[in-house]
């Protein structure tokens, strides 16, 4: 059988779009979307379902594109992801929901992702506010849940519980919502305005988010109890950054590839009117070749910087960050350095960075993630660089576990939880998402949330 092929999504010029920081992926047009769902076989099996981490009918929303109908479209997204334009924009349909489907076998699986954020783009474009109305149990609007961080996790078990009746609030240590989502992904690939709509959509829910409030510091997870709180999720993040622990690491011009995101991200240090610091660099050299790795390489560039390549102690067969990124940053010049583990940072006689020392490195057997291990060979050569980013990915963040007694961890700071329910070693305390895994992805978090707003209406009732 003939499959016809995916539809392309048009994309910025490279040569335009490294000096700005607009989306890159502008979207399907309304032909390309009724084109791309005409391939839909609308399987019976629903493996791309059974494959989504939010459990989304995937055929069912694609069946209501090709009748026309977007915004009933959307409204069957929303019925289990309250996210639409931000995970049809940022999660890794390749791997999880398109790698099911029958026509990834040939290569040629149906673009879900560029579906979905089709028709949650529209209800923006045609200034349409479209609410899943689901009929609420009002005897559960007397039980307060606290939710610790507004990031995907934390969003999603929000919205979960919202929606089916309970009264919720969210505690945010930042003074913007949106977590990883705002401090962790550039705006060309995540427009602030579609974040800032989706974030509104949840408040529209009847969901409160108080910024500006550290739990663990302005006051203690348990006291949440004491104010009248049912139940608590502790959806903190991964804000710990994984460094080389090589020499050199503290010089001037040094980053962790969660600061430099931040500064930018957050903190808009690319533009001239905020006062955040950024330094303007001739040439970065950013370590790793996950997606943070590849945001952090496309955001120097935009940021200014002459040069910027990426070093990385495997091959490119084993690069971990997603394909079209990988392809963006090529396209936009970055360069890659395969079988390169930097051994130490070397600083001029002011401590500022002025090179790289680097090992070449050979492929030796799989590790325990299946991929070939780097073994150095000890021929070791200097990479010129006046900024180098670290991008290798980061841990739990400290302060959850370290201020409340009881509450059991990994040794590498990750909140052990009952897989079935989300609840930790503490009754009525869960947790999900980078706060448990590690950095992961903004899906997974969002099912780490589905679950554990499961698990929290079964504690309350039972209790």
């Amino acid at each position: 059988m003939a499959v016809k092929d995916q539809v392309s999504m048009p994309q910025q010029d490279p040569k335009v779009r490294i000096k700005n920081f607009d989306e890159v992926a502008l979207g399907y047009t309304e032909e390309m979307a009724l084109e791309e769902a005409s391939r839909c076989m609308n399987c019976k099996a629903m493996p791309c379902v059974k494959s989504c981490p939010v459990s989304v009918n995937i055929p069912k929303f694609i069946s209501l594109i090709k009748e026309k109908a977007y915004i009933d479209a959307l409204n069957v997204i929303k019925e289990n992801n309250a996210l639409p334009a931000v995970c049809g924009r940022v999660c890794p349909q390749e791997k999880q929901c398109q790698s099911t489907c029958l026509f990834s076998k040939m290569g040629k699986p149906i673009a879900i992702g560029r579906l979905e954020r089709f028709v949650a783009d529209y209800e923006i474009n045609q200034g349409i506010k479209s609410q899943v109305d689901k009929p609420k149990d009002s005897s559960l609007s007397k039980y307060k849940v606290a939710v610790v961080g507004s990031g995907p996790s934390g969003i999603t078990v929000a919205a979960t519980l919202a929606t089916m009746g309970y009264s919720v609030t969210i505690f945010e240590a930042l003074h913007k919502t949106g977590g990883v989502l705002r401090y962790g992904i550039p705006e060309f690939r995540l427009p602030r305005n579609i974040l800032d709509r989706e974030l509104e959509y949840v408040k529209s829910l009847g969901v409160k988010i108080f910024t500006d409030i550290i739990v663990g510091r302005t006051f203690q997870v348990k006291d949440l109890f004491e104010e009248g709180f049912s139940a608590v999720y502790v959806a903190s993040g991964a804000g710990t950054p994984k460094m080389l622990g090589i020499p050199g690491e503290n010089l001037s011009g040094v980053f962790s590839g969660n600061e430099w995101l931040t500064r930018v991200n957050l903190m808009r240090a690319y533009k001239d009117e905020y006062a955040t610091p950024l330094p303007v660099s001739k040439k970065t050299v950013v370590v790793g070749a996950g997606n943070t790795a590849m945001d952090c390489t496309r955001t120097a560039l935009r940021s200014g910087a002459e040069e910027v390549t990426i070093v990385y102690r495997r091959g490119r067969a084993e690069m971990p960050a997603r394909a079209e990124e990988i392809e963006n940053a090529e396209e936009e010049g970055v360069k890659f350095n395969f079988l390169v583990n930097p051994a130490e940072f070397l600083g001029d006689e002011k401590g500022v960075l002025r090179a790289v020392k680097c090992e070449k490195m050979e492929l030796g057997e799989p590790d325990a993630s299946g991929r070939r291990r780097p073994v150095g060979t000890g021929e070791y050569f200097e990479i010129e660089a006046d900024c180098a980013i670290v991008a290798l990915g980061q841990n739990p963040n400290p302060l959850i576990r370290t201020t409340t007694e009881g509450l059991k961890t990994e040794s590498w700071g990750g909140i052990i939880i009952d897989e079935e329910t989300g609840m930790t070693s503490i009754p009525g305390i869960f947790a999900g998402g980078d706060a448990v895994t590690g950095e992961a992805t903004v899906i997974s978090a969002m099912g780490a949330g589905k679950l554990a707003a499961k698990g929290i209406d079964k504690y309350i009732r039972e209790k």
